[in-house]
């Protein structure tokens, strides 16, 4: 049971949080082409294609955290350190993807900001600071799910 549960989590990791990752990557730079020349339809297009690469690959990354908890708990590791720091993580992976990111994304899709406000080439420089901050994170996750840092397993 318990290599099913860490295929299922690497699958989930792979599958769902690689391409969010990339999209909303990507969406800065594109965001940026849009607002230079707004009349430019492919990179329009591309903008909603990234935006719903993020949406929906965020929602699948929900299995992420369900098959990583099974995982730990199967192995019996739920309170060591390094999975409660990579939980923590993933927590703020989380809300900086549902609080900054996506809305972010929304809101440069649309072409106005809160309250009607003007986007310009700022929002797009925000939006990338904070898509590096979300990649940053997870790579932090991954560094810690192979190094373990006091981990028991023995390894």
């Amino acid at each position: 049971m318990t290599k099913l549960f860490l295929i299922l989590h690497i699958l989930a990791v792979i599958i769902a949080i690689g391409p969010v990752a990339i999209a909303a990557s990507m969406f800065p730079p594109v965001a940026r082409k849009v607002l230079a020349s707004p009349g430019n339809v492919g990179a329009t297009a591309t903008l909603g294609l990234l935006n719903r690469i993020s949406r929906v690959y965020a929602l699948v990354g929900l299995a992420v955290p369900f098959f990583g908890f099974a995982a730990a708990g199967v192995m019996k590791v739920t309170g060591q350190t390094w999975v409660i720091v990579s939980i923590v993580l993933t927590g703020l992976a989380a809300v900086l993807l549902a609080a900054l990111v996506l809305p972010r994304q929304t809101e440069l899709l649309k072409g106005e900001g809160a309250g009607g406000r003007e986007l310009g080439v700022k929002d797009t420089k925000q939006l990338a600071m904070f898509t590096g901050i979300f990649n940053l994170l997870w790579a932090a996750v991954t560094i810690i799910m192979i190094v373990r840092p006091g981990s028991t397993l023995g390894h």
